[in-house]
């Protein structure tokens, strides 16, 4: 299957209904203090596998799914549950993209199981920073980008850009892949999050009017948890629980996970938040007085509207024509 870059998920995320999130377990061994889902190593992780299962197989047979993230957590804490979505995503022609820490690699040679699951997937994604580099050692890091590379499927490196992060990471990659280390990994610089334990460490640095904010670039794309539960976008607060409960629908199998992704996917609301965006959508009466209203936050002026909704209603005619504006 044709590997994908950074640009390429992005795009695919972008492509309303076209992939999901896999969040596999709450659980990661490393602890980092900046955390935004709070994930411990003793936190939640996969106890009802018939569950995962059934969902797992519904994913894989939904036909305009043609990619599936996979992240936590720590994946790699759940051997069971990683090898089993791997294989049967992949096997029903799905795009897999796995999200780690690289927490496994304390050796140059990796598992078995994981080199035998890496080949199956089109990227993964390998983090790192100070944090991850205070709660694991660098040289884990080094190890998993070798052993990533040694696949030849495409790395993305996501790293916090605060003090030397960046220059470490490049040295880092160089120490792992060589000089020529751009051509089999692409540094993607982002930002800390202030949910979890990551609220400790960073907070919004401003405040916007309400019809200042553009389209939501995240809403696109569900995220289906190991319990069943999914959520109309990857914010880690409302992954864990937090907002507006109509952001979340409670699974009890395969076919239920289906249905609620579907039903995110056609949400007329949800898609202009992502088409035109949520600042448009203060010049509708019901939404007007938030305008000027100032948030920290894109989601919380979308928590705002969402909490305005009644009766469940997820096709709305003015809100259809405003989606299809973009789409």
């Amino acid at each position: 299957m044709t590997a994908l870059t950074h640009r390429d998920i992005l795009a695919i995320r972008r492509d309303r209904g076209s992939s999901v999130l896999l969040f596999l377990t709450d659980r990661c061994p490393v602890g980092c203090a900046h955390c935004s889902v709070d994930s411990r190593p003793d936190s939640p992780r996969i106890t009802d596998f018939a569950l995962l299962e059934s969902l797992v197989d519904e994913l894989a047979s939904m036909p305009e799914l043609t990619m599936v993230g996979i992240s936590g957590g720590e994946p790699f804490v759940e051997r069971r549950g990683l090898t089993l979505a791997v294989r049967r995503l992949s096997e029903a022609g799905k795009r897999v993209v796995i999200y780690t820490s690289g927490f496994w690699a304390a050796s140059p040679r990796a598992p078995e199981w994981i080199d035998r699951l890496l080949p199956l997937t089109t990227a993964v994604y390998l983090s790192t920073d100070a944090h991850h580099v205070n709660g694991q050692g660098p040289e884990r890091f080094v190890n998993a980008a070798r052993v990533i590379a040694g696949t030849g499927v495409p790395i993305v490196v996501q790293c916090i850009d605060e003090g030397d992060n960046l220059a470490v990471t490049r040295a880092s990659l160089t120490e792992a892949l060589g000089p020529g280390w751009p051509e089999r990994a692409e540094l993607i610089p982002t930002h800390g999050l202030p949910h979890g334990r990551g609220s400790a460490h960073y907070a919004w640095q401003r405040r916007t009017a309400g019809r200042d904010f553009g389209p939501c670039d995240v809403v696109d794309a569900t995220v289906v948890r190991y319990d069943g539960r999914v959520t109309a976008c990857c914010n880690e607060s409302v992954i864990m629980g937090a907002g507006p409960a109509a952001l979340r629908r409670d699974a009890t199998d395969g076919p239920a996970v289906g249905r609620a992704v579907r039903e995110f996917h056609d949400d007329d609301f949800f898609r202009a938040i992502g088409s035109v965006g949520p600042g448009a959508l203060t010049a509708l009466p019901l939404h007007r007085d938030l305008a000027d209203r100032e948030f920290s936050s894109i989601c919380g002026l979308c928590w705002a509207m969402t909490k305005r909704r009644t009766g469940g209603n997820r096709h709305d005619a003015l809100l259809a024509a405003l989606a299809g504006l973009t789409e």
